[in-house]
């Protein structure tokens, strides 16, 4: 392929690109544009028959990115293009999560939350790399927004400055978000925790993430603060009383969730409670018992609230397919 020429293809072909989250299946016939040199290191693009299936594709695109994670960086990709390939938006504010007019302690707050979410020692062992790699990415959009000379010039050209101090390659990003934030105790968790529950600010979230994921509640689950899937029951009841005061519309997903999709989340649950009890060393828990109370106390009433709220609709759809199979079998009766 030659820069800026138009390429037809003769048989199907699936297109990987550091740009794609997906492989994308061109057919005989339609032409392909690259916009960049496939020759420079940072468009490496990777072309597979069709027949070797959608599968090998995927398999490929996500060993390009695991290995892409190890080096920090993905080829010769610039900051904005990472941005994009990592969380779906070139824009550093929306990747921090703030407002392009966002006072510098907005976005640093901007930056601590979002940071959370992709943090490495937040996440499994086998997504560690893929929360490596994000969360670098998430740093150096920070660096260059907290820092006045590179927002203006960001903000003025929509450009960052790749050799410049803020995104010099060798610095260390955790220990730059230790330096920033304070290391956390029980009691600064207590105390956020505390605060953010039931607060305008929770609510707002947890309204966007249902506006975001059009009622998807696994995903809303997985994006507010301070949230596991046992606070369910309270999450719902908060969006169904939003849907009731016209708040938010009422999305399919959310009204109609099968019962299926529920138990699995609280398959999840029951899941990630045995996996933090295995690693609750390496969180520095051990000897913790006051914590370890706390989180026991809670989880054994999120858990009762849990199975009560899945009880009801057990209830409620296994009553009525009783009673239709009744009035089934009495139809039949009298015939």
């Amino acid at each position: 392929m030659v820069r800026g020429k138009t390429n037809t293809i003769s048989l199907p072909l699936f297109i990987c690109s550091p740009f794609c989250h997906a492989p994308i299946l061109l057919l005989p016939g339609q032409a392909f544009a690259p916009l960049t040199d496939p020759s420079a290191s940072h468009m490496r693009i990777l072309a597979l028959p069709a027949l070797a299936g959608a599968g090998v594709a995927r398999r490929r695109l996500a060993l390009f990115w695991r290995r892409a994670g190890r080096r920090g960086v993905v080829g010769g990709m610039g900051l904005l293009e990472q941005c994009e390939a990592a969380f779906g938006s070139p824009d550093l504010y929306r990747v921090l999560g703030v407002r392009r007019e966002a006072s510098p302690e907005e976005i640093r707050r901007g930056y601590h939350r979002a940071s959370l979410r992709v943090h490495p020692d937040r996440a499994e062992p086998d997504a560690k790399e893929e929360a490596t790699r994000r969360f670098q990415i998430l740093s150096k959009a920070y660096a260059v927004l907290s820092d006045a000379e590179q927002r203006a010039v960001y903000d003025e050209q929509g450009t960052v400055d790749e050799e410049g101090e803020a995104l010099r390659g060798e610095r260390d990003w955790q220990e730059y978000w230790r330096l920033l934030f304070k290391k956390i105790t029980v009691k600064d968790i207590e105390d956020f925790e505390n605060k953010y529950k039931d607060s305008e600010e929770e609510l707002a979230d947890i309204k966007a993430a249902y506006m975001d994921f059009e009622g998807d509640m696994d995903r809303i689950m997985e994006s507010v603060l301070c949230v596991n899937y046992t606070d369910e029951p309270r999450i719902r009841n908060i969006i169904e009383k939003a849907i009731a005061a016209g708040e938010v519309p009422s999305y399919k997903g959310f009204v109609k969730e099968s019962k299926q999709k529920m138990m699995a989340r609280k398959r999840r649950a029951e899941k990630e409670a045995r996996e933090a009890e295995k690693t609750k060393d390496e969180l520095g828990l051990c000897g913790e018992d006051d914590l370890k109370a706390l989180i026991q106390s809670r989880n054994k009433d999120r858990k009762k609230e849990m199975d009560d709220f899945l009880a009801q609709l057990e209830a409620k759809y296994v009553n009525n397919a009783k009673k239709g199979g009744k009035k089934t079998a009495a139809k039949k009766g009298k015939k």
